[in-house]
Order: structure tokens, then C-alpha cells, then sequence
């Protein structure tokens, strides 16, 4: 693996997983903005980033099912008078406080998310800070 590469698959990482900003993952890795914009649009982050989020905030329901599962299991077990697996009762009583950790940490990473996505200058801001300090004004 080569240089590039490396800078190349940590700015990936930064942008996709860790949620950073362009400019944050410029100065984090050490290279120039402009490259970083390429490499986005190269090897599409934005779609990646949106597939990574979108499976994280659907594991909570997931774990969530699985628990149901489990408990209607162990339910039947009692209600035919049969022997429940230590194992299985083990593991639903660990799962039950991870389904509201799960989706805090969800709801953290799709704030994290909304505000990031607000930090961008969009064409609207442009054109009002045109029009209102420096006179620039457009037809409609």
C-alpha cells in the first residue's frame, strides 16, 4: 500500500465513519481540501456515508426484533411447563439494556449527522450575502 493510499483510505474512514467535515478531514490527514473534494466524488462517500448511517440507525430495531424473538420463546417454554435454556434467559436479560444504548447512540449519529449537513454553505446563503453586502442583485 502506498502513500496515497493510506491518506486516501483514512480520509475515507474520517468522512464516512467519524462524520468529519472536509475541511476537518484536510487538516486531519494532511491533505490539500481540493483532493479530498476529488476523492469524495471519486469514490462516492456521500453514498457511502448515507449506506453507513442508514445501517447503524436500523440495528437498534434489529436487536430490538431479535429480543422479542427470544422472549416469545422463552414465554412458550413457560406456558408448556418445559425447561428454559439458561443460556437463552442469559442472553435476553443482557440484551435488553443494549436496545435503549443502541439507539442512543443512533439518534447521536443522526444529529451528528443533521448538523453537520447544516454547516454547508448552500447556493441560497451565497446569493443572499451577494445581494445584501455587496449589492450584486439577480434577476428572477
Amino acid at each position: 500500500m502506498n502513500k496515497r493510499d493510506v491518506f486516501l483510505e483514512n480520509a475515507e474512514r474520517l468522512y464516512v465513519v467519524e462524520q468529519m467535515l472536509i475541511e476537518d478531514v484536510a487538516q486531519r490527514v494532511g491533505v490539500n481540501e481540493r483532493t479530498i473534494r476529488r476523492w469524495k466524488d471519486e469514490f462516492k462517500w456521500d453514498y457511502k456515508r448515507e449506506q453507513y448511517l442508514n445501517s447503524k440507525q436500523m440495528f437498534h430495531e434489529e436487536l430490538y426484533n431479535f429480543a422479542r424473538k427470544l422472549m416469545t420463546s422463552i414465554e412458550l417454554d413457560l406456558d408448556n411447563n418445559e425447561k428454559i435454556d439458561p443460556g437463552r434467559m442469559f442472553a435476553f436479560t443482557k440484551l435488553l439494556p443494549m436496545i435503549n444504548k443502541v439507539k442512543s447512540y443512533e439518534d447521536n449519529v443522526s444529529q451528528k449527522e443533521e448538523s453537520t449537513q447544516n454547516k454547508e454553505i448552500t447556493p441560497e446563503f451565497i446569493k443572499e450575502i451577494n445581494e445584501t453586502f455587496l449589492g450584486i442583485k439577480y434577476d428572477e
